[in-house]
């Protein structure tokens, strides 16, 4: 049984082997973690212009026909960082069926959606998880784990991203919705704009049918499970045109439910993980985005 209590003295107990990252980004957390911080309360009086509509009383769009699964790829490319399930915390990113399930090329640096800021920021997130609280984590690697692996099962938490690329396959669907229904959590990063929201709204209606997407406020006590988070006005690292926006998905709609789904809408938080040790961004928008992600899973592990 793996622990989730959070480390309360601010030391972190000094566990962070070779983590390159800025110094000034791990004092800053360890001050943050024993530190009394005020809540704020309250949203603006406007919506923000990206804010997805989330009524229960709208019909919903007709549902996409689930894409068959695309040819199996190269036994290469599917050599991927798995680790064997031993009762400890594993960071597990999900690989979805998006039509290049592989790293063929696509854009970018190569990498498929689901593959962005693999390895460096899951590896990176790890060794910030594992200073700050007392979960039990694999520090030997990560996972990367198929939509429609049973294997996911094992682990309590996953992060997807970019869902807005998914063409998700009817085995992906079963898989995800019993995994969710039993008690998963999924984290749903790097996706922005009306064309990829819409497109995972009607993901989640196939994979959680009846649910809906709410937006989330700061009283919300996943902003408080660890880090007492102030504000979620967080500026995203790239695309910063569109506003930020957090939303989840609860357990029966139930308003007082454990929360199964939180979706970074227009940020990306991977991105920050991914090159803090590198000065590209701002130290405190690298921490604030650690809080974000040590929140979920402390969370997702006590609910």
């Amino acid at each position: 049984m793996m622990s989730s209590a959070p480390r309360t003295d601010g030391t972190g107990g000094g566990r962070l082997p070779g983590f390159a990252t800025h110094p000034a980004t791990l004092a800053t957390l360890f001050l943050a973690a024993a530190a009394t911080l005020p809540l704020l309360r309250g949203l603006p009086a406007e919506a923000p212009a990206q804010t997805p509509a989330a009524s229960p009383t709208t019909a919903p769009p007709a549902s996409p026909t689930p894409s068959p699964a695309p040819p199996t790829p190269p036994p290469a490319l599917q050599d991927l960082s798995r680790l064997p399930y031993d009762g400890t915390f594993a960071f597990v990113r999900v690989r979805f069926n998006s039509g290049v399930r592989s790293f063929a090329p696509r854009f970018g640096r190569g990498n498929p959606g689901w593959a962005h800021d693999y390895p460096e920021a899951d590896e990176n997130f790890i060794k910030i998880l594992d200073g700050l609280s007392l979960v039990d984590v694999n520090l030997s690697g990560t996972s990367v784990i198929d939509a429609d692996d049973p294997e996911l099962h094992l682990h309590p938490i996953a992060y997807v991203s970019e869902p807005g690329t998914w063409a998700p396959s009817e085995e992906e669907i079963d898989n995800l919705s019993d995994y969710l229904v039993k008690g998963g959590f999924l984290i749903l990063d790097d996706f922005r704009g009306y064309n990829e929201w819409g497109r995972v709204e009607e993901i989640f209606r196939l994979i959680l049918p009846g649910h809906r997407f709410e937006v989330l406020d700061i009283d919300e006590s996943i902003f408080d499970s660890f880090f007492e988070i102030e504000t979620l006005d967080v500026a995203p690292p790239t695309f910063q045109q569109y506003t930020p926006v957090f939303l989840g998905i609860r357990e029966d709609n139930d308003p007082d439910g454990r929360l199964m789904v939180i979706a970074n809408f227009n940020n990306d938080i991977g991105d920050y993980w991914e090159y803090s040790d590198l000065g590209y961004f701002p130290i405190e928008l690298s921490n604030e985005a650690y809080k974000f992600g040590v929140n979920y899973v402390i969370y997702a592990m006590i609910r």
